[in-house]
């Protein structure tokens, strides 16, 4: 069954919360996994230039926010931890001179295990990073090879403490699971080897074949459904019984260590993008639209239009794609959104969401709290997620 057909204006009374996303293309090595816009380091990164670029970026892209607060800022990519202390105390400083950042601002920056030591980490902490995201993605070394990343299990497990002792009190771990022939007993080596190195926050995600990918071309033979299903089930309940609350299908914290730039994309929130390939969506109440726009991808074609102009597109979501993007982002959260959320990011009625939930709420995958207008998916709608979108499609013109 398809969503429904309709045709109104949306009415934004206020601007959703404000993030920047900063993206860094460059990586040792392609992943054979990965389908981010990365690409090997050949000769090194250019790190003047492309910082200069980010801050002309930002600087171009300031008319979409005047007057508006930046509350989380996230470094992803590639590997931003390829760029140095300095270049990042730079870029960070002079985002501070151009736009004003909340005072309780997070700062994430992704890296790889294999990129940092103590004296790197103590320099990005130094620049105003509180936030540390190592992609460990498994601590068995067999499978580290399979997926191609340039770090082995101990050098995972170092990163984690070299970031506790440079003062990162808020550190996440990737870890991925149903890896090329992984077993159950594998697998949960590696989320205990996770639990005891007690980071705050642990995403923990299934390995999935993407297109345009060097796995896609030539599969690895991973577990099953129902053996990657066990796996999950397994880490789930580990996790849980070592006080990793799930608020998220991914996301798993510990005392309340949420990520706040992640959960300000799964409430619809705005968020500027700057650097190749970077994505954006941002509403204007004066037009009273919501825009998306993405930019250049590929790392010279970046840099060489960034003076001008680094969006490569752009478009506007129509009215009949709010309900379902929002939906797409807020019922992955496992205490899913309030309808006041809803009415604010979108600008849309009530009437709306309740025609698009129609089906899913009849067969209870979705729960409508009356009282305390919070809607959410229920257990056996967490498992069916895919389903109740698919219900919410909207129709074509």
């Amino acid at each position: 069954m398809r969503g429904f057909s309709f045709s109104v204006m949306i009415n934004l009374t206020k601007l959703p919360p404000l993030s920047l996303y900063i993206h860094f293309p460059w990586c040792v090595q392609k992943c054979p996994y990965c389908d981010f816009n990365s690409h090997k380091v050949q000769q090194g990164v250019p790190e003047n230039d492309y910082i200069n670029a980010l801050l002309k970026d930002l600087e171009n892209d300031l008319p979409l926010v005047w007057g508006r607060k930046v509350n989380t800022i996230f470094m992803g990519g590639g590997t931003p931890s390829l760029f140095s202390p300095e270049a990042m105390d730079t870029l960070l400083s002079g985002i501070r001179a151009r736009i004003p950042l909340s005072s309780n601002i997070e700062i994430t920056m992704e890296a790889n295990p294999g990129t940092i030591e103590n004296k790197r980490l103590k320099g990005f902490r130094e620049a105003g990073i509180n936030r540390v995201s190592f992609g460990a993605q498994s601590f068995n070394d067999t499978h580290l090879q399979k997926l191609s990343r340039i770090h082995n299990a101990e050098t995972a497990a170092n990163a984690i403490t070299m970031a506790k002792n440079a003062d990162f009190e808020n550190i996440n771990l990737d870890l991925m699971f149903a890896l090329p022939e992984q077993t159950l007993e594998q697998a949960a080596s590696d989320i205990e080897t996770a639990i005891a190195l007690q980071p705050t926050h642990i995403s923990y995600y299934q390995l999935t074949i993407e297109p345009n990918t060097a796995f896609h071309h030539q599969p690895p033979v991973v577990p099953g459904e129902d053996a990657a299903w066990e796996i999950f089930d397994f880490g789930k309940n580990k996790l849980a019984l070592a006080g990793y609350q799930q608020y998220e299908v991914s996301a798993y914290a510990k005392n309340k260590n949420q990520c706040r730039h992640n959960a300000n994309y799964w409430q619809f929130g705005d968020y500027l993008g700057i650097g190749a390939g970077a994505h954006a969506k941002i509403s204007d109440g004066s037009k009273q639209s919501i825009t998306r726009y993405w930019k250049h991808k590929h790392p010279q074609a970046y840099l060489d239009a960034v003076n001008e102009s680094a969006i490569s597109g752009y478009r506007e979501v129509t009215n009949k794609e709010l309900v379902f993007e929002f939906l797409m982002n807020a019922l992955r959260l496992n205490e899913g959104f309030n309808l006041q959320t809803y009415l604010d990011h979108t600008g849309l009625k009530t009437d709306m969401l309740k025609q698009q939930l129609a089906s899913s709420l009849k067969q209870e995958l979705v729960d409508w709290n009356d009282q305390s207008q919070q809607i959410k998916t229920t257990e056996k709608g967490r498992a069916f997620l895919n389903h109740i979108l698919e219900q919410c499609l909207p129709d074509s013109p």
